[in-house]
């Protein structure tokens, strides 16, 4: 199922589309996306690949993994985001019972333009009113200003850190959503 905000539809990515993707078949992945791909697409092959096995041992994971951000005016895809896993991992326990982690990439040619803002409110409102979700996590290094911005801006508050083995020493953000919200 799609997501829709004000300008961006937020495509899962299907199997198909990430076996085209990591395939370099950009006509057939166009196809399935119904909207264009950058050029240097896909630049998170490691990501696509671990995906796609996620998604042929479960196939139900498909709403909460990736999705491509498609700029509906232009159908264009602009970046990705999408959650980490299903709610409540155990990875996730010590911070945030039954939380949900997300991230996203807007491609640098569309940043700074609120998209990414967007597509969070949208993942967020999605879980929520969907699933009940209310508790949602972002991992951001310190030094990244900008995603910490944003994070404080959807009112995101630090709740503790960890050492990502790619990404070094990230902060562990926090969002609660309340029943009533």
């Amino acid at each position: 199922m799609t997501i829709h905000s004000e300008q961006l539809d937020l495509v899962p990515m299907a199997p198909a589309f990430l076996k085209a993707s990591l395939e370099g078949d950009r006509t057939a992945a166009e196809n399935l996306l119904e909207a264009s791909i950058p050029p240097d697409w896909p630049a998170i092959p490691d990501i696509l690949a671990m995906r796609l096995r996620e998604l042929e041992n479960d196939p139900a994971l498909e709403p909460w993994l990736l999705r491509s951000m498609v700029l509906r005016s232009d159908r264009i895809m602009i970046g990705h985001i999408g959650f980490h896993t299903a709610p409540g991992a155990d990875y996730l326990e010590p911070f945030s019972p039954g939380a949900v982690e997300f991230g996203f990439e807007v491609f640098p040619a569309f940043q700074r333009l609120g998209y990414a803002r967007e597509a969070s409110r949208a993942m967020m409102a999605w879980a929520h009113r969907i699933y009940s979700i209310q508790s949602f996590i972002l991992s951001i290094r310190p030094d990244n200003i900008p995603s910490q911005r944003l994070a404080a801006q959807l009112g995101f508050t630090r709740i503790g850190a960890h050492l990502d083995e790619v990404d070094g020493v990230e902060d562990i953000l926090e969002r609660r959503i309340s029943s009533a919200a």
